[in-house]
């Protein structure tokens, strides 16, 4: 009966997963962190082993967790915007204005994992989590984007990973570990026609309003997880950059024929024990935005849309740093406290584009308790907060576009809720 109900719930998280309406703009466009508990932390886990959610982070974590699953759900609430100023196109138009990029406020991002403990040394389990994503979509046309002045712009990016995991302990202190990420994503984009045309695509008709389309690839996360003292463990875990297909419909607005591939990560982390009631765990992170050509050329690269130079976001490479306590205020009751800083990687010069993805956040403070129910059942909640953070351009609008800059602004607010069973 057990064995049944465990393949239940997993499919049950997979569906509800492939099912979200994720949308992120934290680090870039990664979460801060994968799991309730790795959240409240500020996303640092590497070193850590609180629960099967770790092993989305370094997969050699879960020989140090115990067999059981969890189940999880944030609401994300993100406030987005941009203000155009200074702007001339001629002939009495202007785009001169703010817009608010909050059509839709709300997101429901489900996660969910599972363990089981094969023997001594080898043990296997999925999680399934939403790797990241951005959502914009602006109260009115806005003429940089739609010369007719009809269509709202906005874009919508949803990414899920379902990760099977073997890890493996070498002996006492050290195991390592491996995932196969498969991943899976969707995009849609309105209100683009003004970059529809020959002059500036290399493939008119995929650029804007083609309706959902989706990709799907495979990629790995390879990683170490050792104690270096009695109170102090270390970790590194290293995710492949993930090849996905092209997406199709729109291939002619992203670079190399609507290639957008999941940026490789590297993360390392250490864990210390400070008292026997207070766990302090860092990270640092490195996403490598630069390599993935749809997210990093610059839109004065000079090539037309969806060309290998068309114009991107020109994103920058991202450095991620992650600090976290968990205090055990009771036997029952352990507080979760987390910071995260990452500076955003938009250039200023860059931000006409990145109005469809205004990811200007920079400080994420986290806030929760996890509860122990039972012997076996925990439940954690986290509420975390990205501070307000703007970036204006410089340079910004340029060519047939007229004068003037783009300024994008951003804040945060997200509640996670978990629950886990140990078998």
């Amino acid at each position: 009966m057990r064995h049944t109900f465990n393949k239940t719930l997993l499919v049950t998280s997979i569906v509800l997963a492939l099912g979200s309406q994720a949308a992120f703009a934290t680090n870039g466009m990664a979460p801060i962190g994968l799991g309730v508990v790795q959240k409240g932390m500020g996303g640092a886990a590497t070193a850590t082993s609180e629960n099967v959610m770790n092993a989305g982070t370094n997969p050699a974590s879960l020989s140090n967790v115990s067999a059981g699953w969890e189940i999880g759900a944030e609401v994300f609430m993100p406030d987005r915007g941009a203000t155009i100023t200074g702007n001339d196109m001629g002939g009495g138009n202007t785009a001169n204005g703010s817009y608010d990029g909050n059509g839709k406020e709300m997101f429901l991002i489900p996660e969910g994992g599972y363990k089981k403990q094969l023997n001594d040394k080898h043990s296997v389990g999925v999680v399934v989590y939403g790797n990241g994503g951005m959502n914009t979509s602006y109260d009115r046309p806005i003429l940089l984007f739609d010369q007719t002045n009809t269509t709202k712009p906005g874009i919508n990016l949803e990414q899920l990973i379902i990760a099977p995991t073997w890890s493996m302990k070498i002996n006492e202190n050290n195991s390592v570990g491996v995932s196969v990420n498969l991943a899976y994503q969707q995009f849609k984009a309105t209100g683009l026609s003004n970059f529809n045309q020959a002059t500036q695509t290399s493939s008119v008709g995929n650029v804007t309003d083609r309706g959902v389309d989706s990709s799907s690839g495979i990629g790995a996360t390879i990683g170490w997880q050792g104690k270096l003292s009695p109170t102090v463990t270390a970790g590194v875990a290293y995710r492949s950059r993930t090849n996905m297909g092209k997406l199709d419909k729109y291939k002619g607005l992203f670079a190399e024929q609507g290639d957008l591939d999941m940026p490789a990560a590297t993360t390392a982390g250490i864990a210390w024990q400070a008292t026997p009631k207070t766990l302090i765990a860092a990270d640092v992170q490195q996403i490598e935005y630069s390599k993935v050509k749809a997210m990093a050329n610059l839109n004065t690269a000079g090539g037309l849309l969806g060309a290998d130079n068309g114009s991107g976001f020109g994103w920058k490479d991202q450095t991620v740093y992650k600090l976290g306590v968990k205090h055990q205020v009771k036997p029952n009751f352990a507080v979760l406290a987390g910071y995260n800083h990452a500076k955003n990687p938009l250039q200023s010069s860059q931000t006409l584009f990145n109005v469809l993805a205004p990811a200007t956040v920079e400080d994420h403070v986290s806030l929760g308790g996890e509860w122990k129910l039972n012997n076996k059942a925990n439940l954690a909640a986290v509420y975390t907060h990205a501070l307000s953070k703007g970036v204006n351009g410089s340079g910004s609008i340029a060519g047939t576009s007229g004068s003037g800059e783009a300024n994008l602004n951003m804040k945060q607010n997200s509640v996670g809720v978990a629950y886990s069973v140990d078998f």
